[in-house]
């Protein structure tokens, strides 16, 4: 990996936490906290868990330690203090924001961690194998154990897979929930 990969996925991951800023300028907490039907995640959801998960992911590839601790817990006031990750649909469509204020300073304050490790972290780290196969029960049916593959998740398949595709999918999905509750899509 080179200087120029890292641009790029500087530049990838710095317009992806752009989009998240816009779409939460653009809501409301009520917005973000509706459920328009049984079985329909909040956006709510969408936003603890990408946020979460990349705080978490961070850490994961090399950064500094993860900043959701009992500070922010208890500013945040989720309605449920987990990711989602391991839990039903069911379970997270109680997910609530709220601080809504409070969630967009932390949410600024993890993506200005991660864009400014990947801008710090040199190159060659990139090539770094992070997890060997096997990956064991609940990595191997992630994106980025097939990204990994036999030769083991790199530090750059990390970032890539953990954090920037991981943001994408989860902003899809804010985006199709924003028609819900009136809004409209976030770009062309």
């Amino acid at each position: 990996m080179d200087l120029a990969y890292r641009r790029s996925l500087l530049k990838r991951l710095h317009a992806v936490h752009e989009l998240y800023e816009d779409a939460c300028d653009t809501m409301t907490r009520d917005q973000v906290n509706h459920v328009g039907a049984p079985t329909t995640l909040p956006i709510a959801f969408s936003l603890v868990h990408q946020v979460l998960i990349e705080d978490v992911s961070l850490h994961a590839v090399g950064g500094a330690p993860t900043r959701y601790d009992d500070h922010w817990r208890s500013r945040l006031g989720l309605a449920i203090d987990d990711d989602g990750k391991a839990r039903t649909v069911e379970e997270m469509m109680h997910q609530r924001i709220g601080d809504y204020a409070a969630f967009r300073s932390f949410q600024r304050v993890v993506f200005t961690a991660s864009e400014q490790y990947v801008a710090s972290l040199d190159p060659v780290l990139f090539d770094d194998v992070l997890v060997s196969p096997p990956y064991g029960d609940v990595l191997e049916r992630t994106f980025s154990a097939r990204v990994g593959g036999v030769d083991g998740i790199t530090r750059s398949d990390a970032l890539e897979c953990w954090i920037y595709q991981h943001a994408l999918r989860h902003l899809g999905e804010i985006e199709h929930a924003r028609s819900l509750v009136g809004l409209g899509g976030l770009t062309s």
